[in-house]
């Protein structure tokens, strides 16, 4: 058996085409095939359905191929320690965020890639909290930074408090909820809301505004497929209130569009205005009746010694205090 050819059934279970995972791994589809085949034959189990086209796994196959994937991230953890011990480290680390915590990611890129200058940095940060959960579970990338359970992050409506959890004094452990099983957590920081709307609106001159006024304003939101979106959701059922949005979308950039013309507001984690800013001619005003919060935390694969990157990025959020750099609200 040939890493080779783990590679190439990983490939084709992750593209479900022969000629795409082909490509993907930059050999003939023949040559793939022909791999896979002898696969199968070392095994002595049928590891692809065949027909005209890719049918799919068979249930050994399902199972291989996890095998398969741990074997693989061993190996590439096994290669990134050695080339840790004997240059300092280097390689790729390779992170997944979900769209309303992209404005966190830098606050460890940075010290990160400071303290690894020969490391570069793969990151994706338009993940479904499910989506960046599966790559970290499947080892497609090393770290997530998404939603961590606990009060408010379900679809009760449920509200936490107002505390925030800094990365210096998080604590990690292996879930226990459903979709972190098997995974270890670091708290992060306390998605906190704010309402963005206009200058001539009332609520723009007040100090805080409440759940119930926000709901009456033409809104742009997220999508209601996004975790971030079911956030709001939840707030908002469990006040009895269910808003219409005028405009929704699966871009934060695209929100921030909208919100920018004036004629829409919103309601957006503190941490987006720490990169984007708060829109000219907007106001961003803290919202309360009920203050609420989601746990944000770094998430990695819970096997020992795990991903040498991992360990690193770990290390960096233990010392780094996302919440404090997060927890003030940008000037206008």
């Amino acid at each position: 058996m040939l890493f080779r050819q783990l590679e190439y059934l990983v490939a084709l279970a992750r593209e479900r085409h022969f000629a795409r995972a082909a490509q993907a791994c930059h050999v003939s589809q023949p040559a793939l095939s022909e791999a896979l085949r002898k696969l199968e034959d070392e095994l002595a189990v049928t590891l692809v359905r065949r027909g005209r086209s890719y049918e799919g796994l068979t249930p050994e196959g399902e199972r291989i191929v996890l095998r398969a994937q741990r074997i693989l991230a061993d190996r590439d953890a096994l290669r990134d320690e050695v080339d840790a011990l004997r240059t300092g480290l280097a390689g790729r680390l390779r992170i997944g965020s979900v769209p309303t915590a992209s404005g966190a990611v830098p606050l460890l890129t940075g010290p990160f890639c400071a303290a690894h200058p020969l490391a570069s940095v793969e990151l994706s940060t338009d993940l479904r909290s499910d989506e960046l959960l599966r790559q970290v579970r499947n080892f497609e990338i090393d770290a997530g930074i998404t939603y961590l359970p606990g009060p408010g992050t379900g679809s009760t409506g449920g509200t936490s408090g107002t505390g925030s959890t800094g990365g210096t004094g998080g604590t990690s452990g292996t879930g226990g909820a459903e979709g972190i099983d098997g995974l270890r957590t670091l708290p992060l920081y306390e998605e906190r809301y704010v309402l963005l709307t206009g200058p001539a609106d009332e609520l723009a001159r007040h100090p805080r505004a409440t759940w119930a006024e926000a709901s009456r304003l033409p809104l742009c939101l997220l999508e209601p497929g996004m975790q971030g979106r079911r956030v709001l959701d939840g707030v908002f059922a469990g006040l009895g209130l269910a808003p219409a949005p005028s405009v929704e979308t699966d871009s934060v950039a695209s929100l921030f569009a909208h919100v920018r013309t004036g004629r829409w507001a919103s309601i957006v984690p503190y941490a987006w205005l720490h990169v984007f800013g708060v829109p000219r001619g907007m106001r961003a005003v803290p919202l309360a009746e009920p203050v609420h919060s989601a746990p944000i935390g770094l998430v990695t694969a819970a096997r020992e010694p795990g991903s040498v990157m991992a360990r690193a990025l770990l290390e960096v959020a233990r010392r780094t205090d996302v919440a404090a750099v997060l927890d003030t609200l940008p000037e206008a």
